[in-house]
């Protein structure tokens, strides 16, 4: 099929042979945009027959941006190292007629593991991947990258997301997300009062164990509904440190 898969790459020698398996049923070119790697990973990568451009990272949504107009086909399937796509989602996209079809994008639901548990509180976390890059694109703007189209298909497909080896991964790397995501979020305006840690972190939890049935989920459910909640009472609690600290030295 004439489309490109993009991925980006920041030492993923462990995660790069699979997930250019995971596309090469559908994708006749496979290009990594890597943010200059330390380990194997574009020996790797380039040995499985990708075209592999180095570039130092721009952000996860400016990075993806990036790669689209190096592909050779105007339909782009983004995937991160630590996603896959899973059988259906193979079968769904060999299905779609791209020559003819009114869809400007297509979106996939995301199944998310901590290790090998599938953590059913995040599912179906849609993701739009597959997209004409004549007709939409990347958002470069701001923490959270996506696809700017409100022409998108929603596919019966799923792609699997490795993202935590255990919960001890899934700690460390929550707090780099938090850190960043609360100086995004200031940096684009955005303040807090003395109640929005507490505010947004019980709302979190409420979200999380009732709302979404987390409670329902065993000890994974449990799980990840205490550290989202974490995570939102710390980013505004960050945020809330930012506005004092600037505020003190009169910025």
């Amino acid at each position: 099929m004439k489309i490109t898969a993009n991925i980006i790459t920041l030492n993923e020698e462990k995660n790069i042979e699979a997930v250019i398996k995971s596309v090469q049923g559908i994708c006749d070119e496979v290009l990594v945009i890597d943010s200059l790697s330390s380990d194997k990973t574009c020996e790797i990568a380039e040995s499985m027959g990708a075209k592999v451009i180095r570039q130092k990272y721009l952000g996860d949504g400016g990075q993806k941006a990036f790669g689209a107009p190096l592909a050779k086909h105007k339909w782009v399937l983004s995937i991160d190292a630590d996603e896959r796509l899973d059988l259906n989602a193979i079968e769904a996209v060999k299905n779609i007629d791209l020559d003819s079809t009114p869809y400007e994008a297509f979106s996939f639901a995301r199944k998310t593991f901590v290790g090998k548990s599938f953590i059913k509180l995040w599912y179906p976390d849609r993701v739009t991947r597959l997209y004409n890059r004549d007709a939409c694109g990347y958002s470069t703007v701001g923490g959270h990258a996506k696809v700017e189209s409100t022409n998108i298909k929603s596919l019966k497909a799923d792609m699997l997301h490795y993202s935590y080896e255990d919960y001890s991964h899934m700690i460390k790397t929550t707090h780099k997300f938090i850190t960043r995501g609360a100086k995004i979020s200031y940096e684009e305006g955005k303040r807090a009062s003395a109640l929005d840690p507490f505010i947004h972190g019980v709302g979190a939890l409420f979200k999380a164990l009732i709302l979404k049935g987390g409670a329902f989920h065993g000890i994974n459910g449990w799980n990840v509904a205490i550290i989202s909640a974490f995570s939102s009472y710390m980013k505004y609690a960050l945020i809330l440190e930012m506005q004092e600290n600037n505020l003190r030295l009169g910025k």
